[in-house]
């Protein structure tokens, strides 16, 4: 009876040490990417797309005096109408005297009156801050875009010159061609739900663009491919 309980209880060992070393040994499974994270994935594509587009030679060949860049990847026409907001993109600050970019801002941007002048449904759009009081708006709970800041629509065309005074600069696309948009009048709010989320606690915008006291490995990406276009 012992020997048949000592056989049993080596073969229940055996049988918990080969699952224990099938687990260890197996190739590990891929954390599915958070809600925050695509968004800024999508922004560096976005990002990297604009840059090799012809027409937004002036963004390109003056990202370098940028104070920062708000990036959002889709910009939904008429999707404020229904209780939500246009569209979510990230915010980053250019740190001057680090020579470096920030981590990204979350926020939502919203307006009940904005319209494509070109056929669509979405656009991309990127908002170029020139100056430090467009930034210092953009860190409140929210600013009125053409109330809190000037916002003008940015310089396009192959080798276009232009003198602008705005402190915003937006650049939009609708299907990879340019589309005529009006940002005047929208509303940046932060998302508090998501910074939190992305850096594992509470992170206002100025924690983040100013502090620099959160980060997260995530957006290196986005930040080398804003710095190698920036210099």
């Amino acid at each position: 009876m012992k020997e048949k309980r000592r056989n049993y209880l080596i073969v229940i060992c055996a049988i918990a040490a080969g699952a224990f070393f099938s687990v260890m040994l197996s190739p590990p499974v891929a954390a599915a990417a958070s809600e925050e994270q695509l968004l800024v994935d999508k922004a560096r594509i976005t990002f990297e797309s604009f840059m090799s587009d012809s027409n937004m030679s002036y963004l390109k060949e003056h990202l370098k005096e940028a104070k920062g860049i708000l990036i959002v990847p889709s910009l939904l026409k008429a999707g404020f109408i229904f209780g939500g907001s246009g569209g979510h993109g990230i915010l980053i600050v250019n740190d001057e005297k680090k020579g470096q970019w920030s981590q990204p801002a979350f926020y939502s941007i919203g307006s009940v009156s904005f319209g494509l002048q070109i056929g669509g449904e979405a656009a991309e759009v990127i908002m170029m801050l020139r100056t430090q009081k467009a930034v210092d708006k953009m860190l409140t709970t929210s600013a009125k875009l053409g109330a809190d800041t000037s916002i003008a629509a940015g310089p396009v065309g192959a080798g276009v010159k232009s003198n602008v005074v705005a402190d915003v600069l937006s650049f939009a696309r609708s299907k990879g061609a340019y589309a005529g948009l009006s940002l005047d009048g929208s509303v940046a709010s932060t998302r508090d739900e998501w910074n939190a989320a992305y850096y594992g606690k509470p992170a206002s915008p100025v924690d983040i663009l100013v502090k620099h006291s959160v980060s997260n490995p995530g957006a290196e990406e986005l930040r080398k491919t804003l710095a190698q276009f920036g210099k």
